[in-house]
């Protein structure tokens, strides 16, 4: 049977709605390959996720205990000294995001069923470009995942912290902070810890003794205000 011949308008006009129709959602089925971009941005973080894994498959920690989970604040903190006694898992990842803790929650939070959750980020949120309100909605994706996957876990939101090397960032930190905290108000599982003021000296600056050479990260002096102002919230 011989091939149908059509106008070349209508070629060209198939063409084009071929290129321009979105893609299907891949939550319903569609077997569409995420964005490139999406895909390379937490595919970073596998092999920090894969030894969170590999250590639990060894040592499969007690559950009801509390997760640690964030960024390099939380991942460089010596837990078991500031916290001697308690059921301390650390689940930090260096340079992370609020998103990437959403995204891989369910492999180094959800397990664990926790009774607490203390969660840092958005300090890396600021820095790469993202606004109080971006910081803000990313928070809420975080609460409302740990609501619905661990309902009664306690969520406590460690603040963003004062550093030097980003204090241009100061204004939008504060802002992402102050909406944060209003969230937290309205729900009894949620808590906001207040790093942000005791991290300053009288004239309202970050004070240098809280921080190592690169001026971001926390010396001992730094992490022991932290654990003086989150110890309260850890018992029962």
């Amino acid at each position: 049977m011989p091939f149908a011949r059509f106008p070349l308008s209508v070629l060209l006009m198939a063409l084009l709605t071929s290129q321009t129709l979105p893609a299907a959602d891949p939550v319903a089925g569609s077997a569409s390959p995420a964005p490139a971009a999406v895909v390379s941005r937490f595919e970073k973080w596998e092999p920090s996720i894969r030894k969170f894994e590999e250590q639990d498959a060894m040592n499969p920690p007690l559950c009801g205990g509390i997760v640690f989970v964030g960024s390099s604040s939380i991942r460089l903190w010596k837990l078991d000294q500031s916290f001697p006694g308690l059921p301390v898992i650390n689940r930090g990842f260096g340079g992370s995001q609020i998103i990437d803790s959403v995204h891989f929650a369910d492999r180094i939070v959800v397990p664990y069923r926790p009774r607490i959750i203390a969660f840092y980020a958005g300090d890396n949120d600021t820095a790469q470009g993202k606004s109080a309100a971006e910081v803000t909605a990313d928070f809420q994706k975080f609460a409302d995942l740990v609501r619905c996957r661990l309902p009664g876990t306690r969520l406590l939101f460690i603040s963003i912290k004062p550093s030097p090397s980003r204090w241009k960032l100061a204004a939008v930190q504060k802002e992402a902070n102050e909406s944060i905290r209003k969230i937290c108000e309205q729900n009894p599982c949620l808590t906001y810890v207040d790093v942000w003021q005791p991290m300053l000296d009288p004239e309202g600056q970050p004070r240098a003794e809280l921080f190592v050479a690169d001026k971001l990260h926390l010396s001992a002096d730094g992490y022991r205000i932290w654990t003086e102002a989150i110890q309260p919230h850890l018992h029962p």
